[in-house]
């Protein structure tokens, strides 16, 4: 009797953990894909369900209509079916996918998974932030590093302005925003949406890559993502306890990393870098940092596989 209640119980274990399943198991009716995309595709492990992140304290809880990829996978996505630089595609915890799109298709987008480790964020600044007037100033410095941009050789990013202004949600301890954005003199609007999930000693980062055509549609599945982080017992906004450690930023900090050092000393970014100071840094390496991690949320979407 104890041998059938143990393995009832490994086998329901076993039913809840994500499985991997090959392309032809997730889209068994379709047909249409191509001689191109098959070689990439064979490449991926989609997996649903239970997906355990030790290193964050936390699972990712997929549902059926979404799917995940592996860090491996998201980078095969994001080098080989998209066409970004592998640095830019490096330190992610894997992607999320609605699982109506393969990723090679035209229409596909998806989130980068990240998780940051620098300590229970407040949220005290979000009642009397205003939004208008941090776009302005982000707008604004964007601007003004625009110069040592194009010196360096990189396109001018232009900051159309809010695709969706930050909601912070306080009962499940969630915030997210979208930036409508242009890069160099191309007309064409790219969509950056942002979504964090705030626990005891650090914060979930969602970043989309689509184009702002699909605004509606990710508007639509942002309560499913925010529900998709399952901290650790303990590790919950909520338990936060005295003594914990506190990052460096608030809210407002964190949706204006990486606008450069004016910016910065405006909403709370200085304490950040005066940390680095003390330890022999300069504010420029701040700043740059910053704009570093910024960057490597804006990926494009070459759909042709070269791979």
């Amino acid at each position: 009797m104890k041998r059938y209640f143990a393995a009832a119980i490994l086998l329901t274990l076993f039913a809840g953990q994500a499985g991997a399943r090959p392309y032809q198991d997730m889209y068994p009716n379709r047909t249409d894909f191509s001689d191109a995309e098959k070689p990439v595709l064979e490449k991926l492990d989609f997996q649903q369900g239970v997906i355990k992140l030790p290193e964050a304290k936390a699972t990712l809880n997929v549902p059926a209509d979404f799917y995940y990829l592996s860090p491996a996978d998201a980078m095969t996505v994001l080098v080989d079916i998209w066409g970004n630089p592998p640095a830019a595609a490096e330190g992610t915890m894997g992607m999320i996918f609605p699982a109506k799109y393969a990723p090679t298709d035209i229409e596909a987008w998806g989130s980068t998974v990240e998780h940051s480790a620098d300590g229970y964020v407040s949220d005290v600044d979000v009642a009397t932030t205003n939004y208008d007037e941090l776009l302005q100033n982000i707008k604004d410095s964007i601007r003004e590093n625009n110069v040592e941009r194009e010196k360096q050789g990189f396109p001018k990013i232009t900051l159309v302005g809010w695709a969706s202004t930050p909601h912070y949600d306080k009962f499940a301890h969630t915030l997210h925003w979208a930036r409508d954005l242009m890069f160099g003199d191309d007309k064409q609007h790219t969509l950056n949406y942002s979504v964090r999930v705030f626990g005891r000693e650090g914060v979930f980062q969602f970043n989309f890559v689509a184009g702002l055509d699909q605004l509606k549609e990710i508007e639509g599945v942002i309560p499913t993502v925010t529900k998709l982080v399952q901290f650790d017992k303990g590790m919950a906004y909520t338990d936060y306890v005295e003594g914990d450690k506190i990052a460096a930023y608030g809210m407002a900090g964190m949706i204006a990393a990486g606008a450069g050092a004016k910016i910065a000393a405006k909403v709370g970014l200085l304490a950040l870098a005066l940390a680095f100071l003390k330890k022999g840094g300069i504010l420029v390496f701040i700043v740059f940092a910053g704009a570093l991690r910024f960057a490597k949320g804006l990926f494009k979407r070459n759909k042709t596989p070269t791979a």
